[in-house]
């Protein structure tokens, strides 16, 4: 059995661009009006920010985000602010659709997102880890909802051998109190790529 240092650089160099290797290209539309009110496509593409996360063991794709609650539709501010905006881990008062792929085996670093956080496996099988200890094993089309609990995810799809894919969407929360002391962001070996965006 793998220790949790090892699982945490497995997989190093499986994924260089989006999608990751043995995972499909997923397809994204944006839709929007015409000048008679009647639905049209914007734009068709595979997202406007691919991340690669670790020793290029992962790869997250920003499929939206928006900066406020309720989110501002005419003159298409969100889609600007979408395109042009690569967000950090959450948004303050708006949302986060992330997308990421991961390598064979890779374990993420405990982290904690001060924010309610719908994860969604989409490809393969996820072992969700708490603080606690307490886990849990997730398939295909299986839910979580992270209310600003540390966790790791762990890619444990065909055994450890093959790639994975999971879809999470994080909506800003209130402080979140225990012990009447406010729980902070925990990104730990994630930081250099959510910190200062």
């Amino acid at each position: 059995m793998a220790t949790s240092e090892e699982l945490l650089t497995t997989s190093a160099g499986y994924v260089s661009t989006f999608p990751a290797p043995g995972l499909r290209k997923t397809v994204r539309h944006i839709t929007g009006h015409n000048a008679e009110g009647k639905g049209v496509f914007l734009s068709t593409d595979c997202g406007d920010h691919h991340r690669i996360i670790g020793n290029e063991q992962a790869i997250a794709n920003i499929l939206y985000s928006t900066k406020e609650t309720p989110v501002e539709l005419n003159g298409d501010h969100d889609v600007k602010y979408a395109k042009e905006t690569e967000p950090g881990l959450h948004i303050h008062n708006g949302s986060v659709c992330r997308m990421i792929d991961f390598g064979p085996n890779v374990l993420s670093p405990m982290h904690r997102a001060v924010s309610l956080d719908y994860g969604v496996v989409l490809e393969g099988e996820f072992k969700l880890i708490l603080d606690s200890g307490e886990e849990r094993v997730m398939r295909q089309g299986d839910v979580s909802v992270q209310r600003a609990s540390a966790h790791q995810w762990h890619n444990i799809t065909g055994n450890g051998t093959l790639p994975g894919r999971m879809m999470w969407i994080l909506l800003d929360c209130k402080p979140v109190l225990v012990d009447g002391k406010p729980l902070t962001e925990e990104l730990n070996e994630l930081q250099p790529y959510y910190e200062g965006r």
